[in-house]
Order: C-alpha cells, then structure tokens, then sequence
C-alpha cells in the first residue's frame, strides 16, 4: 500500500543542526536566542535547534512586512516577476529535496522512504502558484451612460500571518505562502515549535530565490509566546491558520477582535463510503492508507470506514490485510511504512481513545508487530474498532492517529446520514463503480473536499474547504487568489464629449 523510493538509511546527527529565523533579510542564528529544541520521535535523540523568537523579533517581523506592503515593495513588481521568482523557488525545493526529506523525517518521525512525494506535492504548488500571480485581475463596468466608468481592482489583502501545524511543515506551507506571495501580499510565517525545521530552511531558499527583504519572515516559537501578537497586532491584515478546531476557535476570536480577515484550516473526522459495488481491492488499500498515513496523524485522514453490510466482514479482512502488511518502526529506515507519533503527548491522547473505544463496546483489533519493540520513541499501533456506534467518541472526535472505526449501512441514504452526523467536514471518500450513484453521493455529502475512487490525491488545482468545524475559507486553487486579496471599486465621472 505505501512503498519506499529507495532512499538510502539516513543516520542520526551527532549533534542537532542549528536553524536561522529570518526577519526582514536577515538570519538570526539559534545560539544568538534562547533555544528550542527538537527530539527525534521515533529515538527521542536530539536534532534540531531553533532560535526562539522574542517579542522584540516578533514586531521587527511585523514592522518588516508591513513597511514592505505600504511600500508596495513586492505587490509593485509585474506579476510576470512575480511569478519567475516563485518558480525559482520551487526549484530550489526540487534542488535540495534529499535534504528536505531528511528534515522532516528527523522532526516528525515520516519514514524516509516516503517523505519525497510531499516533497514533489510541495514543489507543484509553488509551481502552480506562480501561473496564479499573472491571473489575480478586477473587473471593469462600461455600462453607467456615456459619461461614467466602473472599475473593480483586485488588491492583495496586506501582511499575513501564517501559523501552521506539525504534521506536513513544509506541505501546508505550501499550501499558503507561495499563493499569497502570487497576488503580492507579505508575510509573517510561524511554524510548529515542535516542526520548524524545513520552514526555516525555506527562509533561506526564499532569499536565494529573490524575494526582497522583508516580504517574507520566518520565525520559530510557541503559540502561547507568539499567537495573540500574530492575531491582533496593528500590523496584521489577515491571519491563516492550520491546526485543531479549539485552536483555531481562539485565533477567530482574537482576529475578530480587530476585524481581521481570517482564513482556518481545522480538524476533520473524515468517512469513506464503500458500496458493495466497489472496487474492493483497491478500496481496501485506500482505506488502510487514508487511516495510517503519518501514523494517522492527517486532517483529511479517512478514519470513518462506512461499509455496505452486505461486504462487511470481507472487506474488513482485506483493509486488516493491508494495515498488517505496514512495516511499523525506525522512519530513518527506508523499508519502514510507519513511524511514531509527533509526541508523548499526542500518544497518551490516542491511547486514552481506544481505551475508551473498548470501554463504550465496540471490538477492537490491533495489529501486533514487534518492529519497533526495541526504540523508546512513541509508537502506537493500528487499530480497527467495529460495531461502532456513531455516538461514541471514537466516532466523533479527531484522534490524530492510526485509529480506524467501522460502521455499516444498508441503503445509500443511511450511509450519508451517518457520513454527515458530525460536527467535522473537511473531507470524505465514496467508493463505487456507478459513476452516477457516486456523484449523488457526494452532492449529499456535507464535506469540502470529496474523493471518488480514491483517496488522499490532493492536487494544488483543487482547494481544501472546511464545513462546519473544520474550518472557515479555502486554500489551494485558483480561489486562493481570493482568500488573499480584497476587492476596490473606482468610479469615475467623465466629462461629456
């Protein structure tokens, strides 16, 4: 189900690599801050060093930014400039993504072998984000009467500051920075505390690249040290976030305060439908990936398995096969599938949940394998929960892990009232050969990204939308030109001819 590239056996540094934040062109150095340190997950041994920001680098990122949109130090390039620049920067990626990998294997805990499809995910939006800089246009009205004009211009919204997750660093980066630098906006990027290695390193590529001073800062602290002055600061004209719906709830609160303009990717609890009419082997290799990528710890993770009872048992058995083929253990080896959770704390979470799976009655099988016996890192195995009933917690809430739960269903209808009984919709899968009852099922679907016969085969074409808790906005596609910038109207008078 998941297959290594071939990259070699990476090797744990004997001493953790020390990162720069960069504020307004210029490179702070770890040892010139107070550190933040990173663990590797999977050996608990350390890798990384981050300077963490002070509230004095805090405002010079924001001063930075601001005075670079008053001065239209970025938004006053063409666009064709624009858009060049992005694609250098998108090939520096392609140019040191060994490197990349390497990163975000030793911070999160992905197995090096299958790091390098986020890094070419990454790649294409900086791409596809670059032919956006030359399509950001208004709109004009020569409909008032000989002697009057109608203009509507499409300006970027200003400085925006990005705070983004642990789990896809360097991808969910992806997913904001490059499309609102493309309508000519600055930012101020806060990365994971836990994961900022490779938007710190992109910093660097930025600069290589040739984005002018200023435009873009990036530096590394906690939310708690560095969120309310990303949120609420006179400087700030938008806030886009990736993280949990609690989280996610406090920025709104704090940006409306001020009447930002917010933009919230959040947390999901996502169903794939399987109809009896499926596809069934491939299906069953979708749904144990959609469940254990990233150890399961993905927004748009498909962690609701709704099967027809009629294949229930059978295809059951063939999702528990491809979970069991996983090889579960040290990311820094290639042949390895799956690796640890980010954290201690994010383990002790998941497990609390299957305990209280097993506490509510539903069965539970757990995939036994002694691959990662031996490392003190923090791993938790797969697991399938069926006759789970839809009001359990397993059913409801975001788990953030390799946590798959079963219900059934007999007619179409029953499968999207429970597909849609959740406070979540981000996303969600359908699986079946008629093309047309799939399509109707995913019209009823209350999600914003909804796969047919696949999953997991996000493209930077297509936005990601949150319903309901998941989030307010959209990223990616041709509507990020929207999501980063305002309209203005200009109405003009003539004189008579």
């Amino acid at each position: 189900m998941q297959h290594s590239t071939g990259a070699g056996r990476l090797q744990l540094p004997e001493k953790p690599r020390e990162y720069a934040a960069l504020i307004d062109g210029r490179f702070i150095p770890a040892r010139d801050r107070e550190l933040i340190g990173r663990d590797n997950p999977a050996h608990n041994h350390p890798v990384s060093l981050y300077p963490k920001a002070t509230p004095e680098d805090l405002r010079d990122a924001l001063s930075a930014a601001r005075r670079t949109v008053d001065n239209r130090v970025w938004s006053g390039m063409s666009s064709a400039d624009r858009a060049r620049i992005l694609l250098k920067v998108a090939a520096l990626i392609d140019t040191h993504r060994v490197e990349l990998r390497e990163i975000e294997c030793l911070e999160v805990g992905k197995p090096i072998g299958l790091v390098d499809r986020e890094i070419g995910g990454a790649v294409a939006h900086w791409e596809y984000a670059a032919t956006m800089a030359r399509h950001s246009y208004g709109d004009t009205y020569d409909t008032f009467g000989n002697d009057a004009l109608g203009l509507v211009m499409r300006n970027p919204v200003g400085v925006v500051s990005m705070i983004t997750p642990w789990n896809y660093p360097l991808m969910i980066n992806s997913q904001k920075l490059p499309f609102a630098l493309a309508v000519g906006c600055s930012a101020v990027v806060k990365p994971s505390e836990l994961t900022s290695g490779s938007a710190l390193r992109l910093g660097e590529l930025l600069m290589e690249a040739g984005i002018p001073a200023g435009v873009v800062n990036i530096i590394a602290g906690t939310g708690l040290d560095l969120g309310e002055g990303l949120c609420t600061a006179p400087e700030v004209d938008m806030v886009s976030f990736t993280g949990s719906t609690a989280v996610g709830r406090k920025i709104a609160a704090q940006a409306g305060e001020k009447l930002k303009k917010i933009s919230l990717e959040l947390g999901g609890k996502s169903a794939q439908i399987v109809c009896a009419d499926a596809d069934l082997e491939l299906a069953a290799e979708k749904v144990a990936l959609g469940a254990t990528r990233n150890a399961g710890q993905a927004c748009v993770g498909g962690t609701r398995l709704i099967v027809e009872r009629s294949i229930a048992d059978s295809f059951c058995a063939a999702v528990q096969a491809h979970v069991e083929r996983l090889r579960i253990g040290d990311p820094l080896d290639p042949e390895t599938t799956m690796g640890p959770l980010i954290s201690a704390v994010q383990k002790t979470r998941v497990e609390g949940y299957i305990k209280e799976g097993e506490r509510d009655g539903a069965n539970r099988w757990t995939m036994e394998t002694s691959h990662a016996k031996t490392l003190p890192g923090h791993f938790v195995q797969p697991t399938i929960f069926t006759e789970v009933r839809n009001d359990m917690s397993i059913a409801q809430d975001e788990i953030f892990g390799p946590v798959l739960t079963v219900t059934t269903f007999d007619a179409v209808s029953d499968a999207i009232d429970i597909a849609n009984n959740s406070r979540y919709g981000l996303a969600a899968g359908v699986w079946s050969t008629n093309i047309n009852k799939a399509l109707q099922m995913g019209r009823r679907l209350d999600a914003g990204s909804i796969e047919v016969n696949t999953f997991l085969a996000g493209v930077p074409e297509l936005p990601i939308v949150g319903h309901r808790d998941s989030g307010v906005g959209s990223e990616r596609g041709r509507n990020a030109v929207q999501e980063f910038t305002e309209l203005k109207t200009i109405q003009v008078q003539l004189s008579p001819v």
